[in-house]
Formats: structure tokens, sequence, C-alpha cells
């Protein structure tokens, strides 16, 4: 039985029985369909409402209906982006970097035509569900001071020429994934991704006025525990679907889920505890994504009990990413994006290289394949995607910038994006 450890593609596989399997004709699957169709919900699930709620609860009030809008108007503009070329450049043929146009506006793809055994039209809905979140990771690092416009022009940009290229690069047979990196379901192409492009904007953009004098604290937790209650069910799509299949290692994704979040969870907490003085809900919410965060690239490949491990290093990692490196960079990640999902991103991504060795439990690494040589690989890929993404932003803000502006005026930030921007309040003044 040959080991194969990358993600295709059209698909996810994590064991070819044998040769003849490999050559019979594609089948429909009735319970794959039904499986893929489910986890693709979810995870349409996880950006609207989970990544709108979660991100408007830790914002201030007077901002709160920008972020939804921003949320819900760029997972739109994804999905409409997705179908035009979006799927076509990441997940077909092409060169190392690109695919190729042949499945503009979804031509040339048959009503019956399978990836693996589902049908197609479903992996393209699955794989743009991947897409809207990662965008709409992004604006959480931007929030409560940049132009409505500004952020619909990045977008377009950063889409283009960051994410479908990295995708491609991982997930389709282009270069990272024919070096052999491992990324089951996004560390890369979602997480360091989304957080990189994050950070440059927030710099780009500048710090909210009053930064550092006033206190900007969230303003509604309960909001903020829904929004991960949301995002928590949903990741289970996320990272179960990534085995684009009902089977076995989909199983081993969901239950490497549930105990890396449980892990990291309590160390989150308990070292909030430890250097605060008392746990606080805001900082389990966040265990609960740094855990999701760093198990996302692992899921499919590591045991169990690397799954507990690299949860318990992703709470620790994500409590000194919001607490000590976010000091370090002097930025105003108001979502801690970068903090989260950056840094937790990075530390699942480099531990996949470790315990995806069966000699603790993992799947393996692919035939003459050497732990050291992956752990090459997996930092190999975390260099190309931040160098590539932080390229793209810098220029997709800049390019808003001299568009249309990036930031409101002073005093309509200090008033508030939702009355000033959208007309409108959530609460009642």
């Amino acid at each position: 039985m040959k080991k194969i450890v990358t993600k295709s593609g059209l698909a996810s596989l994590a064991l070819l029985p044998s040769l003849a399997m490999a050559a019979a004709p594609a089948v429909a699957d009735k319970a794959d369909n039904a499986f893929m169709m489910i986890c693709t919900a979810l995870v349409l699930f996880m950006t609207i409402p989970g990544i709108a709620l979660f991100y408007g609860g830790l914002i201030r009030g007077k901002n709160v209906l920008s972020m939804l809008t921003q949320v819900a108007v760029t997972f739109a503009l994804v999905c409409v982006l997705w179908v035009l070329y979006g799927y076509s450049l990441a997940f077909s043929e092409g060169n190392a970097f690109f695919g190729s146009f042949q499945w503009v506006m979804l031509k040339n793809i048959e009503l019956k035509a399978l990836t693996g055994s589902f049908y197609q039209y479903i992996h393209v809905a699955f794989q743009a569900s991947f897409a809207c979140i990662t965008v709409g990771l992004i604006v959480g690092a931007i929030a409560e001071r940049i132009r409505f416009s500004a952020v619909l022009i990045f977008v377009v940009v950063w889409l283009t020429f960051a994410y479908l290229p990295i995708a491609h690069m991982v997930w389709a047979g282009g270069f990272l994934a024919q070096d052999g990196a491992l990324d089951f379901a996004g560390g890369t192409v979602v997480h360091i991704n989304a957080a990189v492009a994050g950070l440059v904007g927030a710099y780009l953009v500048g710090k909210r006025a009053g930064f550092g004098k006033e206190a900007f604290k969230p303003h509604n937790l309960p909001m903020v525990f829904t929004g991960t209650a949301i995002l928590y069910v949903g990741w289970f799509g996320f990272n179960a679907g990534s085995a684009s299949a009902a089977n076995e290692i989909a199983a081993l994704a969901f239950l490497n889920t549930v105990v890396a979040t449980a892990g990291a969870v309590l160390t989150w907490t308990f070292g909030e505890w430890l250097h605060r003085g008392k746990p606080s809900l805001l900082g389990a919410s966040s265990g609960f994504i740094a855990g999701l965060v760093a198990i996302t690239p692992a899921c499919g490949y590591v045991g169990v009990g690397g799954a507990l491990v690299i949860g318990l290093i992703g709470g620790v990692a994500g409590l000194w990413g919001v607490t000590v490196l976010k000091r370090w960079l002097r930025v105003d990640d108001p979502c801690d994006v970068f903090g989260v999902h950056g840094v937790c991103g990075i530390v699942g991504c480099l531990l996949t290289g470790v315990f995806a060795s069966s000699s603790l439990g993992g799947v393996g690494y692919a035939e003459g394949v050497t732990m050291g040589h992956q752990m090459w690989i997996q930092l190999l890929s975390v260099g190309v995607t931040i160098i590539w993404t932080g390229v793209v932003a810098f220029v997709g803000f800049k390019i808003a910038d001299m568009v249309v502006g990036l930031r409101v005026s002073e005093d309509h930030e200090r008033e508030g994006l939702d009355v000033n921007s959208h007309g409108e309040n959530a609460y009642n003044q």
C-alpha cells in the first residue's frame, strides 16, 4: 500500500490501494456527494454568519454594521469572481503558479463531471467557500477605519494574484505540491495567506484614531461567543470535507479537530489565568480559534496524539501572538488576525511535518522522504506564502489607495462607520 500525503488539484486522497483501483472508471457515490454538499454548507456557514458575528462582537458598537457589511459583500464578490475565472485559474491544469482559462464561467465542465467520487460542481462550491472565508478573515485586521470601496478594490486584486496562485501551488499540482508540501485543509492557503495580507493592510491603513490612548474593547462578548460556536461547528466541514470523501481520513480529520481544539482552549485559558489572574470568555473563544487554525493543515495527516500536542502548542502560540508579538509589531489589528491565524497557521504547518511521521502516529511521509526533508518543505511553503501574499497585498492596498483612498476621514471614524459609510445604526442611540 503506497501512502499519498499531498492534496491533488481536484481531490484529497490519503491512501491509494492499488493501481488497478486508480485506473477504474470514476463512479458517483451518493454518500460522498451528500457528505461534500453538507461540508460545503458548513464552510459557507462559517463566513455568513460565523466570521461576521465573531468579528462584529470584537469591535466597537459604532462599527459593527460596517463589519457585517464588509464580510457579507466581499463574500458575494468572491463567489462571483470564483465562477468567472477563480476556479479555473486555481484548479485547472496550468503551470507551476496558475491554472488555465479552460473553465472560465465553468464552461467545459459537464453536468455529470466528477471530482473523485462526487460531482465537480460540488467541488466548485466547496472551494469557493474556502476562498470566501479567506477574504473574510482579512477584513478583521483593517476594521473600523477603512473605506468600504477600498476593501472591494483590494479583494479583486488580492484574490486574483494571491489566493488563486497559492491555492494552485498547494492544492492543484503547482510548485509547492510538486515539492511535497503538506496542507490538508488550508494552513498556508487560508490562514497564513489571509493573516499576512491583513498585517500588511493594518500597517498601510494605519492605527485607529485614539489607539494607545483610549480603551478599545469588544462591544459584545456574547456575539463573539456565538460567532466562535458557529465557526467551531462549521470547521468540521472545513477539515473533514478536505478528505473529499466520507472515508477514514475524514473521520481522522474530524476527531483531530475535536481533540486539538480542546487542547488549545485549555492552554490558552490557563495561560491567560496565570498571566492576568483571571480566565476570560474572550480568551476561551480565542483558544477555540487558535486550536482550529493550528490543526487545519495537519488534521488528515497526523494521529490523534499528534493532534493533541499541536492543539496544546497552538493555544500557547496564539496567546503569545496576541499579547507579546502584537506589542513587538506595534500594529493595530483589531481582531488579532495575524496573532491567531498567522502564528497558529505557521505553527500548525511546521508541526505537520513532524507529526505526520508514522513513528509518531501519522499517516507517514511520501516514499523516501525523511522528517528533516519534510520540515524543510513545510518551511519553504510557509516562506513562499508569506512573501507572495505580502507583496500582492501591498500592491492591492496601494492600488485601492490611489483609486479611492484607504481611510475614511477622522471625523467619520470617530463618529463611526455604520452611520457614515452605510447610513445605519446597530443600536438605538
